[in-house]
């Protein structure tokens, strides 16, 4: 994540330019041999949440080691040789997508610094919420500042601080920032796990022989060998000392959680396990809610690959309307924002999905997705489906609609550009050219996740990109809207 958010809209996006994404997947290691490589094959189970560039950072006792690159894992970390760069028993890894003004090597995670008690490492995944109004404050002190990362706000508090041990710094450091976060971070005597007091974004801990494993999700555990321990608790943090000690701190008190709950939905492989519930099982669930709820007369469900493969099995078994691959996704197309021209966009758009005419011509088809940000991809797959001869198209989509920006860690675009802040149900109906378009409910969501229903008073999740509802205080967007508001005035004053 970059302190550049203002500009964060002008990024492309994924290949189509309409999924949320996202930023970071963080996993760290220590009392192994060859951690770097225990650690890139982490990243690889991770990729799926960043694929612009990754590093490796590690410890072999004596000295910091860092590798970092633009591109994905296996392309950075390619060979024996590499990896032979980075020695030691702990290492620590980061997967990310970049934003405006956040691409190049200088953002690339883990941070690394030399503080005054020894080297510093930290991997981040989340937003800091209030990382500009910070760093205006260290920056007056005379901080100079060696990205645009919210991250390194961290490193600079921790720094500045007058308390006397690196754990109580970075306690005081984290009592400063709002938002979300999962870190690990390295000294040279110990590796530090900590998630935010709500919990927004993901942290796991497992075990291989005596060595502990942290990660963003439990999948990375299972690709490198680990037994699943437990999740780092909301406002916890976790300190494993190069001798094998573990201990747990929880500075920050109680707080209700307030998980992402569109881990669920979208972001997390379907093979992890979130808050004790199989991932896939859950957007099984959100199919058949879906279902439920909006069910249509139809020949076919048809998933759009890869995301909406499990509720699309979720519908079609609640509704008795059979399943079949209506669409086929090749797995061997670069991101299409890449590309120079836009005919080139869109010829490459239409390479990463086809629609599979003979088994959609003359059907009425429903389409399941996981959800619907600006739209243009629906509409897309809608005409495509229409082209290859369906008789029908009904969408429906595997979460609320979403209608607010997400300032936890997710790339998003401003809230104007969110279809569902525009127009209402029939309006996107129009919009996508479907035939009828349903969403599940926010109800529907939470019962799919093992709730009765939400709590308004109380949410279980942090579900403001559905409901606006931000669990925590948002004093970069406070400031620049309040600064935008002032610069209207002055213009309207001139005038």
């Amino acid at each position: 994540m970059t302190l550049n958010d203002s500009t964060r809209d002008e990024t492309p996006w994924d290949a189509d330019g309409d999924k949320l994404r996202e930023e970071c997947g963080i996993f760290g290691v220590i009392g192994t041999k060859d951690a770097a490589a225990m650690t890139a094959l982490g990243l690889h189970a991770l990729q799926h949440r960043g694929q612009e560039a990754c590093g490796i950072v590690s410890w072999d006792g004596k000295d910091f080691f860092a590798r970092r690159g633009l591109g994905h894992v296996a392309q950075v970390f390619s060979d024996n040789v590499i990896l032979s760069e980075l020695p030691g028993s702990m290492a620590s890894g980061h997967v990310r997508y970049s934003t405006t003004g956040g691409s190049g090597l200088r953002n690339v995670q883990p941070l690394h610094a030399d503080l005054a008690r020894g080297g510093f490492s930290i991997a981040h995944n989340g937003n800091i919420s209030n990382a500009m109004h910070l760093k205006q404050e260290l920056v007056n002190k005379g901080a100079i500042f060696q990205s645009s990362s919210d991250t390194e706000v961290i490193i600079h508090l921790i720094a500045t601080s007058r308390y006397p041990t690196l754990m109580d710094r970075l306690v005081d450091a984290l009592r400063m920032v709002e938002g979300a976060y999962s870190l690990i971070c390295m000294t040279p005597k110990r590796m530090i796990a900590c998630r935010d007091p709500l919990g927004i974004r993901p942290l796991v801990m497992g075990k291989i022989g005596d060595a502990f494993v942290f990660a963003s999700e439990t999948v990375a555990l299972d690709v490198v060998g680990a037994e699943f321990v437990r999740e780092i608790e909301p406002g916890e943090i976790v300190e494993v000392r190069q001798d094998g000690r573990l201990s747990s701190h929880r500075p920050f008190g109680t707080h209700p959680s307030r998980p992402c709950i569109f881990e669920h939905v979208y972001f997390s492989r379907p093979d992890s396990v979130m808050g004790g519930q199989s991932v896939y099982e859950v957007r099984r669930q959100i199919g058949a809610e879906l279902a439920i709820e909006a069910p249509v007369e139809a020949d076919l469900v048809v998933p759009v690959p890869d995301s909406g493969v499990p509720a699309a099995i979720g519908y079609a078994q609640q509704s008795g309307i059979p399943f079949g691959l209506g669409i086929i996704r090749s797995h061997y197309v670069g991101r299409t924002f890449i590309q120079p021209s836009d005919g080139a966009r869109h010829a490459d758009v239409k390479r990463k999905h086809n629609a599979n005419r003979a088994l959609v011509a003359g059907k009425r088809i429903v389409l399941i997705d996981d959800s619907i940000v600006r739209g243009t991809t629906s509409m897309k797959i809608v005409q495509m489906m229409r082209d290859a001869g369906a008789k029908e198209v009904h969408f429906r989509v595997a979460s609320p609609p979403t209608n607010n920006s997400c300032y936890y860690g997710v790339d998003t675009p401003e809230r104007h550009k969110l279809l569902a802040a525009r127009m209402n149900v029939p309006e996107m109906a129009q919009f996508i050219q479907a035939d009828s378009l349903a969403f599940v409910s926010i109800d529907g969501l939470y019962r799919a996740v093992g709730e009765q229903q939400r709590n308004a008073g109380c949410p279980q999740h942090c579900d403001a990109c559905f409901t606006g509802d931000y669990p925590t205080r948002l004093t970069d967007l406070g400031d620049r809207e309040a600064s935008e508001e002032q610069l209207t005035l002055a213009v309207e004053k001139v005038a």
